[in-house]
């Protein structure tokens, strides 16, 4: 078995020197592709998100890493949760390098859990690097009555939710069935954004998972004791120093399977922002945009643009999600069915 805090640990080699990473063995070719032409950097979801943050603050500091200095435009593609854009780039995109997506955390897993409609092999797309490890949590407005997790034992409540493969979907489905949970999910918005005012008009309860970083960075007031929401837990390897007192959804387990379903569920979120391009890559040009995006992540700039807006960046490269993905895929196979029931 793998715990989630192995799996964290593959991590740790991201933040080693930029001269470790792979070398593009012609950079002068590169530039003389990319002198002149768009590179398109597609998001999975509607504008005003968290995906939509940080592939727009990404896109604003790619170009200066790319060879020949191409200009970065952005392209929101919605729907399904990211599963749209997955099987565009898997199946329909130019692989040439000028197209690289945004997709869901919890996207390579579809595959694994017999989603039919995932029309991809994760090992065969090209894994250009995450942007971020993230906490994700779930909150409830006040008036909902939810102040703790055990009331959701007694009271129903109603959760929004984007596409059938995203967090927002899938963790709330799996912790009802694991935990006996009165949750249900109304799914269907075209982004987190979209689900949050739905929440704060009053449409659904709450968000069955919603990522920390997304939250201080759109909606910090939520995170105020006098605020208007209940955060009532927490999915990650530990407990955020922000949430100290939230407790963790390894906390409900009661026996070592559930704790392992735990595991799994968290492991969708190690890779919390990822960016993958087509399959077939010519090596050098894959070679050219990790790189690219490798030192856009440890650009000052570009880290300064994020910490203006609230979006924390922990960098994982490209290589590191193939060889981490491949581990995750290695599962024993009951707790993978385990999940896979729950999500259905």
């Amino acid at each position: 078995m793998l715990s989630l805090s192995f799996l964290l640990a593959l991590t740790v080699s991201a933040y080693t020197a930029l001269s470790s990473g792979p070398v593009v063995a012609s950079e002068q070719s590169e530039a003389e592709f990319y002198n002149g032409r768009t590179v398109q950097l597609m998001i999975g979801y509607s504008a005003g998100g968290g995906y939509d943050a940080y592939g727009r603050t990404l896109a604003r500091h790619l170009g200066k890493h790319i060879p020949g200095n191409p200009n970065v435009v952005v392209k929101n593609v919605p729907g399904a949760g990211s599963l749209v854009l997955m099987n565009q780039i898997a199946n329909t995109l130019p692989n040439d390098g000028t197209v690289l997506g945004a997709v869901n955390s919890g996207m390579p897993f579809e595959p694994l859990f017999g989603n039919e409609q995932a029309k991809f092999d994760v090992n065969e797309v090209s894994w250009l690097g995450n942007l971020s490890v993230v906490t994700s949590v779930g909150l409830f407005r006040k008036e909902s009555g939810i102040t703790k997790w055990q009331d959701l034992k007694t009271k129903q409540a109603t959760v929004g939710a984007t596409g059938a493969g995203s967090n927002t979907n899938t963790i709330p489905r799996v912790l009802a069935e694991l935990f006996d949970l009165k949750m249900t999910v109304i799914s269907g918005y075209p982004g987190s954004n979209d689900v949050g005012l739905a929440m704060e008009r009053g449409e659904v309860d709450g968000m069955g998972s919603a990522f920390l970083s997304t939250i201080k960075a759109k909606n910090p007031d939520w995170l105020e004791p006098d605020g208007d929401v209940n955060i009532v837990f927490q999915l990650g390897r530990k407990r955020h120093p922000d949430l100290p007192d939230v407790p963790l959804v390894s906390e409900m387990a009661t026996t070592d399977d559930q704790r392992r379903v735990v595991d799994l569920l968290g492991a969708r979120l190690i890779m919390g922002r990822p960016y993958v391009a087509p399959p077939g890559m010519a090596p050098e040009r894959l070679a050219t945009l990790r790189n690219a995006l490798e030192q856009t992540a440890a650009d000052p700039e570009f880290l300064a643009d994020a910490n203006n807006q609230g979006l924390s960046i922990d960098f994982v490269d490209g290589q590191e999600m193939q060889t981490f993905f491949g581990e995750v895929y290695g599962y024993p196979e009951h707790i993978v069915q385990l999940l896979n029931e729950a999500m259905q």
